[in-house]
Protein backbone atom coordinates (compact mmCIF):
# COMPACT_ATOMS: atom_id res chain seq x y z
CA UNK A 1 0.00 0.00 0.00
CA UNK A 2 1.76 3.10 -1.37
CA UNK A 3 2.02 5.95 1.80
CA UNK A 4 -0.27 8.97 1.87
CA UNK A 5 2.42 11.53 0.08
CA UNK A 6 2.67 8.96 -2.93
CA UNK A 7 -1.59 9.16 -2.80
CA UNK A 8 -1.80 12.36 -2.58
CA UNK A 9 1.40 13.52 -5.26
CA UNK A 10 -0.73 11.27 -7.65
CA UNK A 11 -4.05 12.45 -6.56
CA UNK A 12 -4.08 16.05 -4.97
CA UNK A 13 -7.54 17.08 -6.69
CA UNK A 14 -9.14 13.98 -4.77
CA UNK A 15 -7.26 14.72 -1.22
CA UNK A 16 -8.29 18.20 -1.37
CA UNK A 17 -12.13 17.40 -2.21
CA UNK A 18 -12.04 15.01 0.14
CA UNK A 19 -11.00 17.93 3.13
CA UNK A 20 -13.40 19.61 1.90
CA UNK A 21 -16.31 17.14 1.93
CA UNK A 22 -15.48 16.23 4.98
CA UNK A 23 -15.24 19.99 6.29
CA UNK A 24 -18.64 20.44 4.99
CA UNK A 25 -19.90 17.36 6.49
CA UNK A 26 -18.90 18.61 10.06
CA UNK A 27 -19.91 22.24 9.09
CA UNK A 28 -23.60 20.48 8.64
CA UNK A 29 -23.57 18.55 11.58
CA UNK A 30 -23.04 21.57 13.93
CA UNK A 31 -24.55 24.38 11.83
CA UNK A 32 -21.81 27.02 13.25
CA UNK A 33 -21.10 28.67 9.35
CA UNK A 34 -17.24 28.78 10.28
CA UNK A 35 -16.26 25.84 8.28
CA UNK A 36 -18.11 26.76 5.05
CA UNK A 37 -14.88 29.21 3.97
CA UNK A 38 -12.10 26.11 4.97
CA UNK A 39 -14.19 24.13 2.64
CA UNK A 40 -14.69 26.71 -0.35
CA UNK A 41 -10.75 26.95 0.40
CA UNK A 42 -10.15 23.34 -0.24
CA UNK A 43 -12.28 22.81 -2.80
CA UNK A 44 -9.92 26.11 -4.76
CA UNK A 45 -6.60 24.54 -3.56
CA UNK A 46 -7.92 21.15 -5.38
CA UNK A 47 -8.20 22.49 -8.47
CA UNK A 48 -5.35 24.85 -7.89
CA UNK A 49 -3.19 21.76 -6.89
CA UNK A 50 -3.88 19.39 -9.46
CA UNK A 51 -4.23 21.75 -12.78
CA UNK A 52 -1.65 24.86 -11.33
CA UNK A 53 0.60 22.26 -10.15
CA UNK A 54 1.30 23.22 -6.47
CA UNK A 55 3.57 21.40 -4.51
CA UNK A 56 2.28 19.90 -1.33
CA UNK A 57 3.75 22.68 0.92
CA UNK A 58 2.47 25.26 -1.36
CA UNK A 59 -1.37 24.12 -1.41
CA UNK A 60 -1.20 24.03 2.78
CA UNK A 61 0.66 27.67 2.62
CA UNK A 62 -2.67 28.56 -0.16
CA UNK A 63 -5.28 26.59 1.68
CA UNK A 64 -4.32 28.69 4.92
CA UNK A 65 -3.33 32.20 3.44
CA UNK A 66 -6.90 31.92 1.56
CA UNK A 67 -9.02 30.57 4.12
CA UNK A 68 -7.52 33.35 6.75
CA UNK A 69 -8.47 36.15 3.86
CA UNK A 70 -11.81 34.49 3.37
CA UNK A 71 -12.95 34.34 6.83
CA UNK A 72 -11.93 37.99 7.25
CA UNK A 73 -13.12 39.40 4.43
CA UNK A 74 -16.26 37.77 4.91
CA UNK A 75 -16.84 38.80 8.23
CA UNK A 76 -15.82 42.84 7.46
CA UNK A 77 -18.08 42.72 4.19
CA UNK A 78 -21.25 40.16 4.61
CA UNK A 79 -24.05 41.55 5.75
CA UNK A 80 -24.29 41.01 10.01
CA UNK A 81 -27.67 39.43 9.15
CA UNK A 82 -26.01 36.65 6.85
CA UNK A 83 -23.54 35.78 9.69
CA UNK A 84 -25.83 35.86 12.55
CA UNK A 85 -28.69 33.21 13.60
CA UNK A 86 -32.04 34.21 12.91
CA UNK A 87 -33.57 36.77 15.24
CA UNK A 88 -37.05 34.70 15.04
CA UNK A 89 -35.43 32.12 17.78
CA UNK A 90 -38.08 30.56 19.73
CA UNK A 91 -36.08 30.11 22.87
CA UNK A 92 -35.24 34.13 22.92
CA UNK A 93 -38.94 34.86 25.25
CA UNK A 94 -37.91 38.76 24.86
CA UNK A 95 -37.35 39.37 21.48
CA UNK A 96 -39.94 37.12 19.91
CA UNK A 97 -42.23 39.75 21.39
CA UNK A 98 -41.42 42.40 18.93
CA UNK A 99 -44.32 43.26 16.82
CA UNK A 100 -47.00 41.76 19.43
CA UNK A 101 -49.50 44.01 20.68
CA UNK A 102 -50.34 45.20 24.44
CA UNK A 103 -51.88 47.39 26.83
CA UNK A 104 -50.91 49.86 29.09
CA UNK A 105 -51.68 48.32 32.80
CA UNK A 106 -50.26 51.60 34.18
CA UNK A 107 -49.84 55.43 32.92
CA UNK A 108 -46.88 56.41 31.36
CA UNK A 109 -44.55 58.92 32.94
CA UNK A 110 -40.98 59.93 31.55
CA UNK A 111 -41.66 57.62 29.03
CA UNK A 112 -41.52 55.03 31.47
CA UNK A 113 -44.53 52.40 32.26
CA UNK A 114 -45.37 49.00 32.51
CA UNK A 115 -47.64 46.44 29.58
CA UNK A 116 -49.61 43.52 29.47
CA UNK A 117 -47.99 41.71 26.31
CA UNK A 118 -48.47 37.82 25.67
CA UNK A 119 -49.94 36.83 28.77
CA UNK A 120 -47.18 38.98 31.37
CA UNK A 121 -46.84 42.12 32.48
CA UNK A 122 -43.48 44.51 31.40
CA UNK A 123 -41.59 47.32 32.55
CA UNK A 124 -41.73 49.55 29.10
CA UNK A 125 -40.50 52.73 27.60
CA UNK A 126 -42.21 55.07 25.49
CA UNK A 127 -40.45 55.14 21.94
CA UNK A 128 -42.11 58.55 22.00
CA UNK A 129 -43.13 61.69 24.01
CA UNK A 130 -46.69 60.72 23.68
CA UNK A 131 -48.15 60.20 27.16
CA UNK A 132 -49.63 56.56 26.91
CA UNK A 133 -52.46 56.21 29.07
CA UNK A 134 -53.83 53.17 31.07
CA UNK A 135 -55.41 50.90 28.82
CA UNK A 136 -53.97 52.12 25.66
CA UNK A 137 -53.57 49.59 23.00
CA UNK A 138 -49.38 49.40 22.22
CA UNK A 139 -47.23 47.52 19.91
CA UNK A 140 -43.85 46.21 20.83
CA UNK A 141 -41.06 47.69 18.97
CA UNK A 142 -38.20 46.43 20.28
CA UNK A 143 -36.18 45.14 23.57
CA UNK A 144 -33.65 47.64 25.51
CA UNK A 145 -32.57 45.34 28.31
CA UNK A 146 -34.95 43.77 30.53
CA UNK A 147 -37.62 46.66 29.45
CA UNK A 148 -39.77 46.61 26.14
CA UNK A 149 -40.07 49.75 23.75
CA UNK A 150 -43.08 50.06 22.66
CA UNK A 151 -45.32 52.53 20.73
CA UNK A 152 -49.06 53.60 20.43
CA UNK A 153 -50.95 51.12 18.47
Amino acid sequence: MPDLMSLYLAHPLWAWLALAGVLLVIEVLTGSGWLLWPAGCAAVVAFAASYGGLRPGEAVLVFALLTISSVLLARRYLPKSLLRRADNDINDNVARLVGHQGRVVTAFHDRSGRVFVDGKEWAAEADDAQALKAGARVEVTGVAGVRLKVRAA
